[in-house]
């Protein structure tokens, strides 16, 4: 199932707009984009402090792929995943995705496909 998912750029950081968490006691924190994420993302945005992206396990129609390349010991969680391209250009851009990618998932996929949207 593809879904949408607003990320918005405050100051210089990068949040997940994701109130379902939050609802279930996640904190804003834990939805902060890090580790290469904010980079992905300032890319992905180029000059604009907000971007949508639709979001799957399973590939669809001009997606994007991220790599999973290894999982984190459970003490820090989430996993390390690899965005070789965006939009037919080699970016090779390494990030750390937190558990959040589990509660959007269910779990660490091998695979998350991913589009910018014009959405946002």
């Amino acid at each position: 199932m593809i879904k949408a998912y607003t990320f918005t750029k405050t100051g210089q950081e990068w949040y997940m707009d994701l109130p379902e968490f939050i609802a279930q006691g996640g904190s804003k924190a834990e939805l902060q984009m890090v580790e290469g994420a904010d980079k992905m993302l300032d890319m992905m945005a180029g000059n604009e402090n907000s971007v949508t992206l639709c979001i799957a396990k399973e590939k669809f129609e001009g997606a994007d792929t991220l790599d999973l390349i290894e999982m984190c010991d459970r003490l820090i969680g989430g996993a390390i995943y690899l965005l070789k391209e965006f939009e037919g250009k080699q970016v090779n851009q390494r990030m750390w995705l937190c558990r959040v990618t589990e509660f959007v998932f269910g779990n660490m996929p091998q695979q998350i496909f991913l589009k910018k949207t014009n959405a946002s």
